[in-house]
């Protein structure tokens, strides 16, 4: 079919209305999830992915995304250009049918888009409906056409402007402060889902570029080996055990397509990532299940035909042939069923088995042709199988102790009285000193004590059997109740929030560090459900007459001295070094308190960017770290060491 005619098809009759748009801006948090930062950054992801669908139906090669001096943001792309004819139904133009009506788009009916990730269609008109201001250009029929909208209503007719021989849609918004609590985007977090992108999508071309005085940079993400150089990359910190990346690829029918990348470390715990139509599915589904279930079954066979098990050996559990492998699982269908409002889990059963064949034969094959390469990842899983079984001993013998199952608590554990775990807290407190304190201070209903003995195990260098002989460890696994790894359960939560409460120095950041890459490595629903916080203890209290004011960093305890200057008296000021210089009423005031209090609640909105960090941070090579330190020193001020 030639492009003049595809061209064509991608037309009015291919925007199909659902229903109005005035329910946006009551309800931001339905379609955008938040009004914080993370809904902020979702507005361009919004207007990306229409982008990324053009490059996907094979119109688009470019995209470029700009942070304007003003943060506003522009995106533009080289593909065909929004339709601009009037749409049959609505007789107004299509692309203004495509801004301010909810639920309309190409991708409804298969008429505009085979494969999209821009599912609900929504994208475009709910950014209008939080911006104050939207202008859109479009190159097409050799013309060039503007319109431009606020707050979800058509401000301007769609108007020719120009005349171009290139095609394309050009986007600029701002978004609305009546709607979100802050506008600010941070070039990482975009640099993070537009690298990822392009990834995802070979030979995609994506410029993000940042015009804001001060902060000005460019990144160009595009890379011909796609998903290959995805695993590279996330790889790039850590020791590899074989040299090739393994990969393959499948088209059926021009209806189902997977694409799967992967290779073995020398880490213990495995970052498998699963996207459908590009969008991460971060609770997996059933592209997952047919991988996982065909590598479990590739390495099983493979093991016992070349004696790696011999007959009455125990199989390989999917657990021990995933440890320290690096994949991604990427799938792109047509009507692809998501469960839930959040679209992280692919319904679709008939793409379980078009993955699972895909990669029985693909990886029988790679194992089969490169049996040295075999043999090395063989003895990785093998290794694997000995730790989980020297694992399900500790764990047998620390449960006959009564450790682990919840029955009997540890003895340092200040448990509260509150049994319903919605209503509890347990504070994590650094040192013996600080947790008694904690302990007289704590309302002893809601508020349960734990206090931690010096730094924990950094597990990112360890295997589960020796985790388990962690004392501290085990202490946290017991009192939360909810076991870790495959064991985990989250419905056996004693407590809705851990509270990690530790000295605000440098030794309080690395415990506090160590036990992030506990939670993260070993019980990562904890920190994906915004189970995890962190404490904000004061760094100075300041006494002028009979008044008592604390501050929680430098540029506050400034202000307040700047306020308290013009006041008579000297003022006397307390820099603490730790939360053991606090005694239990101070403690209380300012770090427990529930009207006073400042918590820092932790989430995961970036699951590549986490491993990277944690392996970075706690893994075994020093130059990365380094470097790491190197390039963010420049953001820490008045360190104490």
């Amino acid at each position: 079919m030639s492009a003049d005619v595809k061209q064509q098809q991608y037309d009015a009759e291919q925007i199909q209305v659902l229903e109005g748009l005035d329910p946006v801006r009551k309800r931001p948090g339905m379609y955008i999830g938040t009004t914080g930062s993370r809904g902020l950054h979702h507005l361009v992801y919004e207007i990306v992915d229409n982008s990324v669908d053009e490059a996907l139906a094979g119109f688009c090669e470019t995209i470029s995304v700009t942070i304007q001096n003003d943060n506003s943001i522009v995106v533009e792309d080289d593909g065909r250009g929004m339709p601009v004819n009037l749409h049959p139904k609505l007789k107004i133009p299509a692309v203004e049918v495509i801004h301010t009506v909810l639920h309309a788009g190409g991708k409804f009916g298969g008429g505009g888009y085979k494969v999209s990730g821009g599912l609900h269609g929504v994208g475009a008109s709910v950014v209008n409906a939080l911006s104050e201001v939207m202008e859109v250009e479009i190159k097409r029929n050799g013309k060039i056409y503007k319109q431009v909208y606020s707050r979800g209503k058509t401000l301007t007719p769609l108007t020719e402007i120009g005349e171009s021989r290139k095609n394309g849609s050009k986007t600029m918004f701002k978004p609305d402060p009546e709607i979100f609590e802050e506008i600010y985007f941070d070039f990482e977090t975009l640099e993070h889902r537009l690298r990822e992108m392009a990834f995802l999508n070979k030979g995609v071309k994506i410029t993000l570029k940042d015009e804001r005085e001060g902060h000005k940079r460019a990144e160009v993400f595009h890379y011909e080996g796609g998903i290959r150089e995805f695993v590279k990359h996330q790889n790039k910190n850590k020791e590899v055990i074989h040299p090739d990346i393994i990969y393959f690829e499948l088209k059926k029918d021009d209806m189902h397509e997977v694409e799967v990348a992967m290779q073995y470390t020398d880490r213990y715990n495995e970052l498998v990532l699963s996207y459908a139509n590009n969008i991460n599915t971060s609770e997996g589904g059933a592209h997952m299940i047919g991988f996982k279930s065909a590598l479990t079954r590739v390495f099983n066979d493979y093991a016992r035909r070349n004696k790696f098990l011999k007959e009455n050996d125990e199989a390989l559990s999917g657990e021990d042939v995933r440890e320290g492998l690096t994949a991604i699982v990427s799938v792109k269908l047509i009507n692809p069923q998501f469960e839930g409002q959040t679209k992280t889990k692919l319904g679709n059963s008939e793409i379980r088995g078009f993955v699972e064949t895909t990669t029985n034969e693909n990886l029988t094959a790679f194992l089969e042709e490169n049996p040295s390469q075999a043999r090395i990842i063989l003895d990785k899983c093998l290794r694997a199988a000995r730790a989980r079984e020297a694992a399900r001993k500790a764990r047998e013998l620390t449960r006959r102790k009564g450790v682990l199952d919840g029955l009997t608590l540890p003895g340092k554990l200040a448990d509260c009285s509150e049994k319903d775990p919605a209503l509890s807290e347990i504070f994590l407190v650094e040192g013996d000193s600080a947790g008694g304190s904690a302990k007289q201070g704590r309302d002893r209903k809601r508020q349960a004590i734990l206090p931690l003995r010096g730094k924990i195990l950094n597990v990112e260098k360890a295997r589960l059997d020796k985790i388990l002989n962690s004392d501290e460890i085990k202490n946290m696994i017991t009192a939360f109740g909810c076991n870790i790894g495959e064991d985990f359960n989250l419905e056996k939560l004693r407590y809705h929030k851990i509270i990690i409460m530790t000295d605000a120095d440098v030794d309080g950041a690395h415990i506090r560090t160590l036990l992030l890459t506990f939670f993260y490595r070993y019980m990562t629903p904890l920190i994906e459900g915004g189970y995890i916080y962190a404490a904000q203890p004061p760094l100075f209290q300041t006494k002028k007459g009979k008044e008592v004011y604390y501050t929680y960093s430098e540029r506050e305890q400034e202000k307040l001295l700047a306020q308290l200057a013009d006041k008579p008296g000297k003022a006397s000021i307390q820099r603490y070094k730790g939360l053991g210089e606090m005694d239990y009423h101070q403690l209380w005031e300012t770090t427990m308190d529930y009207n006073n209090r400042t918590l820092i609640q932790i989430t995961l909105d970036n699951v590549t960017a986490a491993d990277d960090i944690f392996t970075t941070l706690m893994g075994d090579r020093v130059p990365p770290r380094r470097k790491f330190i190197q390039e963010n020193a420049k953001f820490v001020k008045n360190l104490d060491i």
